[in-house]
C-alpha cells in the first residue's frame, strides 16, 4: 500500500529518479584529451623519436585506431565537431578558424556532448584551450584602455575584463571551466575560470601576435597549470558518486613552442620534441590522479589531436633526425591531404577494451557524441538536431566483429574550405592542390594546367596520394560528388530526419562548380 497521502504518480517519479541516479552512478567517467597540432607519427609507439611513455601506456592498455580523422585540418572547426557531433561547415564557420575575440560559434540551444552528459547525470568540466569564441563585453562609452607597461598593441583594449563572458563553456553544458580564449598565439592572453577572467589584460605581450595580456600570464606555464587544474578536478570528483566528463584540450605542441625549463633539451630533437614530451607528461599526470583515487577501472580515457603536425615544427629538420611527425602521410596541418587530418586516436577502458588492440576502422572526431550516447544506452533517444554527423564506434571498443564500415563515408575539410569525401579506400578531393599550406598551394595549383581540377586516390594502393586516378574513374568521381551534395543538402550524414545548415558551404572554386554544378547549390 502507498503511504497515506502519497499519489501514485509521485511514487512513480521517485522510482524513476532513483533509477536514474543509480544508472549515473554506474556510468563510466570520461576524459577526452586533445593535443594541439600533434601528428600521426609523433608518439613514440608510432615511431616518434621523442619519448612519450604515458601515451604509450594508453596504447598498451587500450586500443589504437589507425584510420582516425579530425573533421578539419585546423583548430576551431575540429573542436566544434568534437563537442557537437556535427561537421563545422554546417555552422557559420565555412573555412579557417576563429580568433581570441571572435563571437561564440556553437549555436544557442544546440545540444552538445557536455550538455547531453549533464542530462545523464554527469558533472562536466573543460580545462585548456577553448577556441570556439566568447561573448566579451566592451567597456562603456567606447573606452579603450592603454597598456600598463610598454606599447599598447593589438586589439582587445576595449574589452571589460572584469565581466563574465557570454556564450562560453558554462552556456553550452559545462559545469566548470578553466580556459584560455584561443591558441597561445592569439590574444587576449589570460585565463578564464567559470567564464570569468581571472585577471585584467592590462599589459602587452607577444606570443607571436602582440596584444593584451594579464601581467602574470606566461605561455610557458600553461601545461603545468592545466595539469594542476585537471588533477584538482579529478580529486574533487573522486569524492562524489556522480560520474564526470573532463574535456582537456591542450595548447601543445602548437606554437609558440615553449617547453617548460624541466623539458628543455630532453628530447634530443628540438624544442618541438621537448614540447611533445611535456604534452605526454600532462597525460601522465591525469593517469596518475586516476590511479591515486582508484578511478582507473571505471574511466574511459581518450587521447587524440585536433589536426596534423604544423610546418612551424620544422618538419624537414625533424625528418632528418629520424622523426616523422605525420608519418608517411602526405601533407600537414591545414591540408586536405591525410597528413592534415589523420591523427593518433587512443582509447583506454579497462575491463571493456582488450589491451593492446588495434583497429583499422575509419572513425572521426565527431563520433564522440554517438559513442557516448551508445555507451549510456541513449543513442536512439538523441534529438534529431543533435550529433548529425556522429557514428558510434562502441562495437569496436568492445571487440565485436564488424561486417561493414561504421561510417558509410567521411567528409574532410581544409583551412581554405576545400572538401574531400572518403568512402572505403577511395578519396575524392575537390580541388587541384593541398587546400592548405603544403605544395601545391591553392593559388598555384589552380594556375597549373598540368593538374587535374579534382583528385581521386585509392588509399589502399596509394597511401601517399601520389597517383591521381580521377581521369580514369569519372563515373566514380561523379558518384562521390553526388554523395557529398546529398550529405550537404540533408544536413546530416547519419540516419534521421533532414536538418538545416547555417547556409551552404560556398567554398568550392568556381571552376569546380562549373564542372559539378550541383556543388553550387
Amino acid at each position: 500500500m502507498l503511504p497515506q497521502g502519497m499519489p501514485f504518480r509521485f511514487l512513480f517519479l521517485l522510482c524513476v529518479s532513483v533509477w536514474s541516479l543509480q544508472a549515473a552512478k554506474d556510468a563510466p567517467n570520461v576524459i577526452y584529451i586533445l593535443a594541439d597540432d600533434l601528428g600521426y607519427g609523433d608518439l613514440s609507439h608510432a615511431g616518434g623519436k621523442a619519448p612519450t611513455p604515458h601515451c604509450d601506456r594508453l596504447a598498451r592498455e587500450g586500443i589504437q585506431f589507425t584510420d582516425s580523422h579530425t573533421t578539419s585540418s585546423v583548430c576551431t572547426p575540429t573542436r566544434y565537431g568534437i563537442l557537437t557531433g556535427r561537421y563545422n561547415w554546417r555552422s557559420t564557420l565555412k573555412k579557417s578558424v576563429l580568433w581570441g575575440l571572435s563571437e561564440p560559434l556553437i549555436e544557442k540551444n544546440r545540444l552538445t556532448v557536455p550538455g547531453f552528459l549533464q542530462q545523464q547525470g554527469y558533472h562536466t568540466a573543460v580545462v585548456g584551450k577553448w577556441h570556439l569564441g566568447l561573448g566579451w563585453h566592451k567597456l562603456p562609452n567606447g573606452e579603450k584602455r592603454k597598456s600598463k607597461t610598454g606599447q599598447t598593441k593589438g586589439d582587445g583594449w576595449q574589452i571589460d575584463y572584469g565581466r563574465k563572458v557570454e556564450g562560453g563553456p558554462l552556456a553550452i553544458g559545462f559545469d566548470e571551466s578553466y580556459i584560455i580564449p584561443a591558441s597561445l598565439d592569439m590574444f587576449p592572453y589570460l585565463y578564464l575560470k567559470n567564464d570569468q577572467p581571472t585577471a585584467w589584460a592590462n599589459t602587452t605581450k607577444a606570443f607571436h601576435r602582440p596584444g593584451p595580456a594579464a601581467e602574470e600570464f606566461e605561455a610557458i606555464n600553461c601545461l603545468t597549470d592545466f595539469a594542476r587544474e585537471s588533477r584538482a578536478y579529478i580529486a574533487a570528483r573522486a569524492k562524489s558518486e556522480k560520474p564526470f566528463f573532463l574535456y582537456l584540450p591542450l595548447t601543445s605542441p602548437h606554437t609558440p613552442i615553449v617547453p617548460a625549463k624541466k623539458w628543455q633539451g630532453k628530447s634530443g630533437l628540438s624544442k618541438y620534441g621537448d614540447f611533445l614530451m611535456e604534452t605526454d607528461w600532462v597525460v601522465g599526470e591525469v593517469l596518475a590522479e586516476l590511479d591515486k583515487h582508484k578511478l582507473t577501472d571505471n574511466t574511459i580515457v581518450i587521447f587524440t589531436a585536433d589536426n596534423g603536425c604544423s610546418p612551424q615544427a620544422n618538419i624537414p629538420d625533424l625528418i632528418k633526425k629520424g622523426h616523422k611527425p605525420n608519418a608517411d602521410w602526405r601533407g600537414h596541418k591545414a591540408d586536405i591531404y591525410e597528413g592534415g587530418h589523420r591523427t593518433p586516436f587512443l582509447v583506454r577502458w579497462p575491463g571493456k577494451i582488450k589491451a593492446g588492440s588495434i583497429s583499422s576502422q575509419t572513425i572521426c572526431t565527431s563520433d564522440l557524441f554517438a559513442t557516448l550516447a551508445d555507451i549510456l544506452g541513449q543513442r536512439e533517444k538523441l534529438p534529431a538536431a543533435a550529433g548529425e554527423d556522429s557514428f558510434s564506434f562502441l562495437p569496436v571498443l568492445l571487440g565485436k566483429t564488424i561486417k561493414k564500415p561504421l561510417r558509410p563515408f567521411t567528409i574532410h575539410h581544409s583551412i581554405n574550405g576545400s572538401f574531400a569525401i572518403r568512402r572505403g579506400a577511395w578519396k575524392l578531393i575537390l580541388c587541384p592542390g593541398s587546400g592548405g599550406w603544403s605544395n601545391p598551394r591553392p593559388a598555384q595549383a589552380l594556375k597549373n594546367k598540368d593538374l587535374n581540377l579534382v583528385q581521386l586516390y585509392n588509399l589502399n594502393d596509394d597511401p601517399a596520394e601520389k597517383n591521381n586516378l580521377a581521369s580514369q574513374n569519372r563515373s566514380l568521381v561523379n558518384e562521390l560528388v553526388d554523395q557529398l551534395v546529398l550529405a550537404i543538402k540533408n544536413g546530416r550524414t547519419n540516419s534521421g530526419p533532414k536538418q538545416s545548415n547555417e547556409g551552404w558551404p560556398n567554398t568550392f572554386h568556381p571552376r569546380v562548380i562549373t564542372r559539378f554544378p550541383s556543388l553550387g547549390n
